[in-house]
């Protein structure tokens, strides 16, 4: 059986890959250098008419090397399927690496460095290429897309462009209290509503032909799509892009004891990823 995978970086990108910003542009404070950088997910051949923006690359990111894997990756693969898009997309991230703490993104997002390395991905992507609507996940991205906009290159071009709500929204939104998850899930789909029919008519050349179908209040399992084989690099096995989560930050009892304070509590779950493959992808025979 033959398997799909992202070949990698070749050309322009290649150059981009190789001179990626370190700690010295990333504070370490703020972001997880310690797990490197993830550039992106999806086509650089060339081939996409959409450009995803998204913020940082989260847990399920780190291991799988492809950013947008994840709940949130999911959810816009949904997204881009109701506007016929399944394979003719690229994504990339406002920042290189996860952002740590509270704050940490909103401090640095003017950074000349971050936003020069950025503008540079922006620049391959979208000057003389094909992408016909960008479509960018929260406040932070609309900021960086209309930061690159104010560049000679990106005033130079022409492309349909939607900021709507993160993905994640929900979580985020019920966990600090402002709403309940029902209630910020309902919001998030309604932004989503609207910025759907413009894209839809922005897009001339989707992969596939078909109604435009809006969401309703709440998020259903339909509504989440497992990441193409192609998006990941060769030989990732299929639970890494599967729906169901299957890492999570943990402190895996490094930093218990009557003597761990919270800073070794924090740390300890800054430097731990635990991955573990998912029940329903368990097909190995029983072990006597």
């Amino acid at each position: 059986m033959a398997h799909a995978f992202d070949p990698g970086y070749t050309r322009r990108f290649a150059t981009l890959v190789r001179n990626y910003p370190g700690p010295d542009v990333y504070p370490p404070r703020d972001f997880r250098v310690e797990w490197g950088p993830i550039f992106h997910r999806g086509r650089l051949d060339g081939s996409a008419r959409v450009l995803v923006l998204g913020q940082d690359p989260a847990t399920h990111e780190a291991i799988a090397r492809r950013i947008l894997v994840g709940e949130a990756g999911q959810r816009i693969q949904g997204f881009l399927a109701r506007l016929g898009i399944d394979e003719s997309y690229v994504m990339v991230n406002t920042f290189l690496y996860s952002v740590f703490g509270q704050g940490g993104g909103e401090r640095h997002r003017d950074d000349p460095g971050i936003a020069a390395y950025r503008n540079r991905w922006l620049d391959a992507l979208l000057v003389d290429k094909q992408v016909e609507a960008v479509v960018a996940l929260g406040r932070l991205a609309d900021l960086a897309f209309q930061s690159w906009k104010q560049t000679p290159a990106g005033s130079a071009t022409d492309v349909a462009f939607q900021a709507v709500t993160h993905p994640t929204y929900p979580e985020s939104a019920s966990a600090a209290g402002q709403f309940t998850r029902a209630e910020a899930v309902a919001r998030m789909l309604a932004n989503w509503n609207a910025a759907l029919p413009p894209l839809r008519e922005a897009i001339t050349h989707p992969d596939t032909e078909r109604p435009l179908v809006l969401y309703g209040d709440e998020l259903v399992p339909e509504d989440r799509a497992p990441i193409p084989e192609r998006d990941l690099p060769a030989g990732s096995p299929p639970w890494m892009r599967a729906v169901e989560s299957w890492a999570v930050r943990t402190n895996v009892n490094e930093a218990d004891g009557p003597t761990a304070t919270p800073v070794d509590v924090a740390n300890a779950k800054r430097a731990t990823i635990v991955v573990k493959v998912p029940r329903v992808h368990r097909d190995w025979p029983d072990i006597d």
